[in-house]
């Protein structure tokens, strides 16, 4: 059996690794899985105006946050992706282009050994700075989703999703051409769940312990306040359900 990583180029980026483009895509068992670069940069990490009344006091308090240059996925992972890494496929509402959900996030952590063993790479979820800062298109853009201030342009959620999920892509990108960052499914990430603070950090990975860990990004099934792209939600780390799944990070 053949498990190939091959580079796609789109730009490149003359301080990014030489050897490496600004996008590639990832090929298991013939499923392809594309990655966006995304150039670090400093941004307002939290509640920023545009989020307005809707925002939670666990968004607080606002905070400059700097981040190193990473990938991420252009979509969250999909069915084929998984099963073709685990030979099963967990989700309720199956399709082979739709997210991957039921999952927990340490079943994604099994996931991402198993791909990390067949690809010698080290794919990874994203930290939660790392989710809001491709969220926000790389920079504090002023959307309250991830692309748009209209969510229905973006997102699949509570009112238009038919309390289903969808095939990935199938709403507009954001600016760095990243779909469904905001609805379809909550997206965990790796962090442990934990309180903001005020001052300045540079490439944080939360806190160091804890119970819970962060999800973002809002699902089919969320009202459209928790698809804004500084919204923060968490969970059990074994808790599985059918609007939580995943998304890449390298």
């Amino acid at each position: 059996m053949e498990y190939d990583v091959f580079i796609s180029c789109s730009s490149k980026y003359q301080r990014f690794v030489e050897a490496m483009c600004a996008c590639f895509v990832l090929n298991i068992k013939g499923v392809e899985y594309p990655m966006v670069f995304v150039e670090g940069g400093t941004f307002d990490m939290g509640a920023t105006s545009e989020q307005g009344s809707d925002a939670w006091s666990n968004e607080e308090p606002v905070h400059e946050v700097t981040l190193s240059s990473y990938h991420i996925g252009k979509y969250e992972v999909t069915q084929d992706l998984w099963e073709a890494v685990m030979g099963s496929n967990p989700s309720s509402f199956t399709g082979v282009r739709r997210p991957v959900e039921g999952v927990s996030w340490d079943d994604c952590q099994e996931f991402i050994r198993k791909l990390n063993s067949l690809t010698g790479q080290n794919f990874r979820l994203p930290t939660e700075a790392e989710w809001e800062f491709a969220a926000r298109g790389g920079k504090s853009n002023g959307y309250k989703y991830s692309g748009s201030s209209m969510i229905d342009d973006v997102a699949w959620y509570d009112d238009n999703s038919g309390y289903t999920t969808h095939n990935v892509g199938t709403k507009s990108p954001n600016e760095l051409g990243i779909y469904d960052m905001s609805g379809n499914v909550w997206e965990w990430c790796n962090d442990w769940s934990g309180e903001y603070r005020s001052s300045s950090q540079t490439d944080p990975k939360g806190p160091d312990s804890g119970s819970l860990r962060v999800l973002r990004g809002g699902s089919w099934g969320s009202l459209a306040g928790y698809c804004r792209v500084s919204f923060r939600f968490d969970n059990a780390p074994d808790y599985r359900y059918g609007n939580l799944g995943l998304r890449l990070c390298l």
